[in-house]
């Protein structure tokens, strides 16, 4: 049975890769949003760019597509990598090759977040071009700047040699790092997800049913929560619920807009 989680289609992923580009975390009090703004007005472009992504989410303040704009063409008109990226998808309007031309320069200019899309884009041959190994190059680019969504599909290509080498001891490690990101945007989840199914199976890591349900639970998948629990004893479960208790104690979700 196949548990993992399928990976989204690239057009939905230019249809949000603007408030995806944006979501950082932010402590959500109004003298950090006051800071925000005052760094904004005197010209911080990361700051600007952050405005941007608060506008576009609607969330510390109310969604507002005409400022969220503003602040990111203002961080984009300084030469922010990321802000000209959402800025340039915006101008694109949907266009497929505008947005591979978007894309590639992103990428080109170390937006992790354009370098993981571009490898998904050569992986599921969206350009009218199908490489692996040039996908696992933009994953690696990604995962090495802390991108959990281009840890887990490096790590997914380790897993399967795709592109590479198989060597599933280093998939579980990029899986690894992928699981220990706060707070789950996706990525950390699917890292928990996968480095649990390695655990239950015993690939690249020591079979561990305690460990599996432990980042199964972390993940939120029931299904492979099940099947696991299917093989344990109930001190077992009682151990992995307790491991998973203290694993979210030690990673608190900061609080993002």
């Amino acid at each position: 049975m196949d548990y993992r989680t399928i990976t989204p289609s690239l057009l939905f992923i230019l249809l949000i890769a603007a408030f995806l580009a944006a979501q950082q975390p932010l402590d959500s009090n109004i003298n950090d949003l006051r800071s925000l703004f005052s760094e904004a007005d005197s010209g911080n472009a990361e700051a600007q760019y952050r405005l941007g992504g608060i506008y576009d989410a609607g969330r510390l303040l109310p969604k507002d597509a005409e400022k969220s704009v503003y602040w990111y063409q203002k961080s984009a008109e300084q030469g922010y990598a990321p802000a000209e990226y959402v800025v340039c998808l915006i101008h694109a309007d949907r266009d497929p090759m505008r947005s591979e031309r978007c894309m590639r320069r992103a990428a080109e200019d170390g937006v992790a977040g354009a370098q993981f899309w571009l490898g998904v884009a050569y992986e599921q041959d969206e350009f009218g071009v199908m490489d692996e190994r040039e996908a696992v190059k933009w994953y690696r680019k990604a995962a090495e700047q802390g991108n959990p969504d281009a840890e887990v599909e490096l790590g997914l290509c380790y897993e399967d040699g795709r592109g590479i080498e198989q060597d599933y001891a280093l998939a579980a490690q990029w899986f690894r790092k992928a699981a220990e990101h706060v707070p789950n945007l996706g990525g950390a989840g699917q890292g928990r997800n996968e480095l649990g199914l390695l655990y239950m199976d015993g690939l690249g890591v020591p079979k561990d049913y305690v460990q599996a349900y432990m980042w199964f639970s972390l993940a939120g998948t029931e299904a492979n929560l099940a099947a696991v629990q299917a093989q344990m004893t109930s001190t077992q479960i009682l151990r992995a619920q307790e491991m998973a208790d203290e694993w979210l104690k030690q990673h608190p979700d900061p609080a993002i807009y």
